[in-house]
């Protein structure tokens, strides 16, 4: 796997939040990739949004301190045990580390009034934001999905998967945005926006079709043997964990 990543432009790391094996194959991916001296390793992630992405630059340059940082952050409740090690990593080896999620409040925004209320925002704002209006295909599997398994809930409506398309375009014009000639974006999300080539990927080539992207999936299963079919081709790399393993949250 390492072999085809150190070749690549961008690898997306789709995770399961709670799944401590991913956590610990992400630190152990960007150390490896640290180690390629053709090319520079960049990192971002989901868990962190634009609007504090000088927060976030300021204590990986050592501009701030653990405890300034953790105070002006809005992080994830499994912070400390889930991201603090490769963010420290970066930190301690002078990586550039990107915050790429869209504030969640406009992903709230979309979901409740849909994408037009995005041009009410400021221009600050929307600075944070994917540039408008951003590419939508309704048609893609995974929206379509989303649909349907809400089909029967109050969820049911079109601009549910807005809210998660308007994430995944943030995601991959900062991702993209950030990318330097020989450099290896190292990207952390949740598996769901990355899998199936759609997502983040897809965004990508609508803003870059030359970069290569790579992917990684990390699924639960009850016997570790062979992969379960519902998985096949989810990604370039599917990374298969012991249902039974103990999580990092419930």
């Amino acid at each position: 796997m390492m072999k085809e990543l150190n070749k690549t432009d961008v690898v997306l790391f789709g995770e399961l939040h709670n799944n401590a094996i991913a956590h610990y194959l992400q630190v152990k991916v960007a150390k490896t990739l640290f180690e390629n001296k053709e090319k520079q390793l960049i990192i971002g992630a989901e868990m962190f949004e634009r609007d504090q992405a000088e927060i976030l630059q300021n204590y990986v340059k050592g501009n701030l301190d653990e405890k300034e940082f953790e105070e002006q952050m809005r992080l994830w409740n499994n912070y400390k045990t889930d991201y603090k090690p490769l963010l420290n990593f970066a930190k301690d080896h002078k990586i550039n580390y990107v915050a790429t999620n869209v504030p969640r409040r406009y992903a709230s925004l979309v979901y409740k009034k849909g994408v037009e209320a995005l041009d009410t925002l400021s221009l600050e704002e929307k600075s944070w934001l994917a540039p408008l209006p951003f590419p939508y295909d309704k048609n893609l599997p995974s929206y379509v999905k989303m649909m349907d398994m809400f089909k029967d809930s109050n969820h049911a409506n079109e601009n549910f998967p807005k809210s998660q398309a308007i994430k995944d375009a943030t995601m991959a014009h900062f991702l993209v945005t950030e990318l330097q000639p020989n450099n290896i974006f190292l990207h952390l999300n949740g598996s769901y926006h990355s899998d199936n080539f759609e997502g983040i990927g897809w965004y990508i080539n609508q803003y870059n079709k030359n970069l290569q992207v790579k992917t990684i999936s990390v699924v639960e299963q009850k016997s570790v043997e062979s992969l379960d079919k519902e998985y096949l081709n989810k990604a370039n790399f599917i990374i298969v964990v012991d249902a039974d393993m103990p999580k990092s949250y419930e």
